[in-house]
């Protein structure tokens, strides 16, 4: 070899640290190129056949060192439709081999990149800043599940999303146990139910509960005493009006006054009553049984052994009563005005709700919250809810606590219009406010809210849903009311979510997924070839693109340059020392030669 051997050595050397020059130049100009992956240089030796004892440090050659599994940084950005992936793999990707009509000609070939700078563009293609449009698969939007598995190049349309029905409303909420209705009164047990007598148009609770007949309810009031010398309860025989130390009221009735029942007046004299008149020296007794004659009663009204006078409507009509003078009225123990409902009453159940008893439907029911529902076409219903309670066990024995569910049909129903719906369930609640027994949800049949045909809707309340507890504010407290229709919608904008989806934002508010980006990983990562733009091309090295295993797309980010410049300057000063040597080696071996040429002379 000598001399002139060691000169073709240095020129390899100087070859050698010229190529890992220029890796270390483009490192550190691609440092701020998204997703770059930096090239390292791998010095390779050459030995020439000798013999053991002749052998030579050799020559020198050069080759790339790939990065491509070093991942950079994952940092966030502002656009929502970059990704990044942390771990292994690429994005699959491709680029148009020409245009037509501003249309992009795919060739069918698949790249490969870690540049995610993704963004739609006029044609509805993710494309990133160097022309690569991605690849994924498409996904069922009623499904949620993709539709296919080999990649295609994505192109997301302005469409329309059609319109869903509602089909099914999850609800949850609770009934106060006691239900502050319009009419109810905290005196009169049962005020706070809903009242078929009250409806003249047709009992409003489930279809087929029988009819129940009018029965006698009562009323009791506080015990008073007498103006005896030595006070006692007042009885039957205590004087309506009399002087102080004897049995009678405490406070008198005088000529003139009034006492008004069921619309009919007796009025107070000082003597020679007739008709509907009371002598104001008529005792208690008296002034019971002229009460009962126009009430009609066959259960006597009659006071009690501590002076509580005990008051009873009949199966006739509801018990009202005024008192002119409402002192001497307080004297029996009674406060004016008096008001008991009659029990029973009303038809069979028919279900509904007509408009001319609307107002006693609000008066004796509690809204149940709305929802806003879909039909076929995507146009929107207000699905209103109301619950009215129907019977409660703190009337005595053979009483349960018991509610209705009705929804509104017609909000402007009026005469013989159908206003609000039962929906035909009696649900009933024990003690601890648990239904008894558990109803999971019901259907409505086809209803017809507001001229809208909808179709089935079941209404869920899962497990313990619905309860009875106390609520001081006597109303329904809706936990949950939801439905799952919506109306069509356009496309808006697109996003990529964490799960590596792209997912639609559409005028009407839904979130779809509409596709979901493919990943390709590598068994020989390092051997892909590079091509422009930060992508790849596969080779017989790497192996074709596989599926299923790679990494996590994170949206809203991107990858930095794994190139670290402090790390690439450190090389460089190594590098260029490494290429003044060589051109050291050949300046010494030039000397020699020419130590040689001056012998020869």
């Amino acid at each position: 070899m000598g001399i002139f051997g060691a000169l073709t050595t240095s020129v390899s050397g100087l070859r050698a640290q010229s190529y890992a020059l220029e890796n270390i130049s483009g490192n550190i100009a691609n440092s701020q190129t998204t997703a770059f992956k930096r090239i390292d240089t791998s010095f390779l030796d050459l030995i020439p056949d000798t013999g053991v004892n002749n052998q030579l440090a050799g020559s020198v050659t050069t080759g790339s060192r790939e990065t491509n599994t070093v991942q950079g940084d994952v940092q966030s950005a502002s656009v929502s439709t970059y990704m990044a992936i942390n771990g292994n793999g690429f994005f699959v990707v491709q680029k148009p081999g020409s245009f037509t009509d501003n249309q992009p000609v795919f060739s069918g070939v698949d790249n490969y990149t870690r540049r995610g700078d993704f963004a739609l563009d006029k044609n509805g293609y993710l494309v990133n800043g160097a022309g690569y449009y991605v690849e994924g698969v498409g996904i069922d939007p009623a499904t949620g599940n993709m539709t296919g598995s080999v990649p295609q190049v994505l192109k997301f349309a302005n469409d329309f999303l059609p319109a869903v029905p509602t089909s099914v409303v999850n609800y949850r909420a609770n009934l106060a146990s006691y239900p502050l209705t319009t009419r109810h009164d905290n005196s009169v047990p049962g005020s706070e139910l809903l009242r078929p007598a009250d409806f003249a148009s047709g009992n409003p609770r489930s279809l087929g509960t029988p009819a129940a007949p009018y029965v006698d309810a009562s009323t009791t009031g506080v015990a008073k005493n007498n103006k005896a010398a030595i006070p006692t309860a007042n009885t039957a025989a205590t004087l309506l009006s009399g002087a102080i130390g004897t049995d009678s009221l405490t406070t008198n009735f005088a000529a003139g006054d009034t006492i008004t029942v069921n619309s009919i007046v007796i009025t107070f004299v000082a003597a020679g009553a007739v008709g509907n008149q009371l002598n104001v020296t008529d005792n208690i007794g008296t002034l019971l049984a002229k009460i009962d004659s126009i009430t009609g009663t066959a259960t006597a009204s009659s006071i009690n052994a501590s002076g509580a006078v005990t008051l009873h409507t009949g199966t006739t009509s509801d018990l009202s009563i005024t008192s002119s003078n409402t002192t001497a009225f307080g004297a029996l123990g009674l406060t004016s005005p008096v008001s008991v409902l009659r029990g029973g009453g009303g038809t069979a159940g028919t279900g509904q709700v007509l408009g001319s008893d609307l107002q006693a439907f609000i008066n004796e029911s509690v809204s149940g919250g709305a929802v806003t529902a879909y039909d076929i076409s995507g146009s929107p219903v207000s699905l209103q809810l109301r619950w009215a309670k129907v019977d409660s066990s703190s009337l005595g024995a053979g009483h349960t606590d018991t509610w209705n569910m009705f929804y509104q049909v017609n909000s402007n129903a009026t005469g013989s219009d159908l206003a609000w719906q039962n929906v035909n369930t009696d649900f009933t609640f024990s003690p601890n406010g648990q239904m008894n027994p558990a109803i999971a949800g019901i259907t409505l049949t086809a209803p017809t809210i507001g001229g809208v045909p909808l179709g089935n809707v079941a209404i869920n309340f899962g497990a313990g849903g619905v309860t009875q507890f106390a609520d001081s504010n006597g109303n329904v407290k809706v936990n949950q009311i939801q439905q799952d229709g919506f109306p069509a919608g356009s496309l808006q904008t697109v996003s990529v979510g964490e799960n590596g989806r792209v997912v639609g934002n559409y005028s009407n508010g839904r979130n779809i997924d509409l596709a979901q980006i493919s990943v390709a990983t590598f068994n020989g990562t390092n051997f892909l070839k590079r091509i422009d733009g930060g992508a790849f091309e596969a080779t017989d090295q790497s192996g074709s693109a596989l599926y299923g295993s790679g990494g996590t797309i994170v949206g809203s980010s991107l990858e930095s340059s794994n190139t670290d410049i402090a790390d690439e300057f450190t090389k460089l000063i190594v590098t260029q020392q490494a290429y003044s040597a060589n051109t050291k080696v050949i300046t010494t071996a030039n000397s020699m030669v020419q130590d040689l040429l001056n012998v020869m002379r």
